[in-house]
């Protein structure tokens, strides 16, 4: 196959890097926005930016530049690897490309026309409704990827192509890719993890104890499930690896960014302290408000990602955050 990736960030990089290790012998390019990072990358064969000490294999090709050359040379699979933040620009860019597009991106898109954050396949609908898309999702930190390590991911559209498509590009010795169409499930769970993973981080660096961890992990999953639910998602999507997966992971990995935050709240660092070291975007930060928004307007209940917000927001002291959960009145678990 013909791979184009687009960004490359850590989780683009580990990607592409992956795929050129596939037994199939994949053509990969890399795409990158800055050129000087481009251009490192080459002569490197490192990206020592975003994923330190992993070499690049050298089958992949690394470029930069208009991306209407790139798309010329007819790939097979591209995978859209920006930020959230990007994906409405690149999914236009790609609109007529004809071939299946796939985005990694998790998260609600800040508000724009409409009067709450979108979804990546609501995006696509807007700005691109006859493109072939989905998204790879699932529990998975850069670094191990990219390094080989054992990992299952999800690929999820409604259309069968565009998931046969990732299968065939990622699925292989080290890295299982599970198909599933159920995209609305996968992407809320993409979306709320982030959110639970910074309380967590929270409960963790107040070291409130294993017992409150587990309990906060549970409930956020119950969360989760709500808010999907009512957009129209299946509620097995969310035991699976794109729901408890990638909660599990996020909530209690040390390489998770958004943990971190939390951690570093709970530290007494203010929310620009925390970010400003990180060095890598951490998704919760900004889907936070947008989960709470769009579940609002859902009349979802989600008291642990309004909780979040009000940290986020300065409303709420660390400590005030986990009373305010502790303090509601009892009501039966499935409620």
């Amino acid at each position: 196959m013909n791979i184009m990736v687009i960004g490359a960030g850590a989780w683009g990089t580990a990607l592409a890097i992956s795929a050129s290790r596939h037994p199939a012998g994949h053509k990969v390019q890399l795409w990158a926005r800055d050129p000087a990072q481009a251009q490192a990358m080459q002569a490197t064969r490192e990206n020592a930016r975003y994923l330190p000490g992993i070499a690049l294999p050298a089958a992949l090709a690394v470029h930069n530049g208009p991306l209407a050359p790139q798309l010329a040379s007819d790939p097979d699979l591209i995978i859209v690897a920006t930020p959230m933040a990007g994906l409405r620009g690149a999914l236009e860019a790609l609109r007529d490309c004809g071939v299946p597009v796939a985005w990694l991106c998790k998260g609600f898109e800040a508000p724009q026309a409409a009067p709450h954050g979108l979804l990546a396949h609501e995006i696509r609908a807007q700005v691109a409704p006859g493109l072939a898309a989905g998204v790879l999702s699932g529990p998975s930190f850069a670094q191990e990827v990219a390094r080989g390590q054992p990992t299952a991911l999800v690929a999820a559209s409604e259309h069968a192509a565009v998931r046969d498509a990732l299968v065939a590009a990622l699925h292989g010795p080290t890295l299982r890719v599970y198909a599933n169409d159920d995209i609305v499930g996968v992407e809320v769970g993409g979306a709320v993890k982030n959110v639970l993973a910074i309380a967590t981080g929270l409960c963790d660096g107040l070291n409130l104890g294993l017992n409150a961890r587990a309990a906060l992990i549970t409930r956020g999953l119950a969360e989760m499930t709500r808010l999907g639910l009512a957009l129209g998602a299946r509620a097995e999507t969310f035991m699976g690896l794109s729901g408890l997966g990638d909660l599990v992971l996020t909530a209690t990995g040390d390489l998770s960014r958004n943990r971190r935050v939390g951690l570093l709240l709970a530290e007494g660092k203010s929310l620009d302290q925390a970010v400003a070291s990180l060095g890598h975007v951490a998704e919760g930060v900004y889907s936070a408000r947008t989960v709470v928004q769009r579940a609002r307007g859902l009349g979802v209940e989600m008291p642990i990602a309004e909780g979040v917000v009000a940290l986020l927001d300065g409303r709420l002291q660390p400590a005030d955050a986990v009373a305010s959960l502790m303090e509601r009145g009892p009501k039966g678990e499935y409620a």
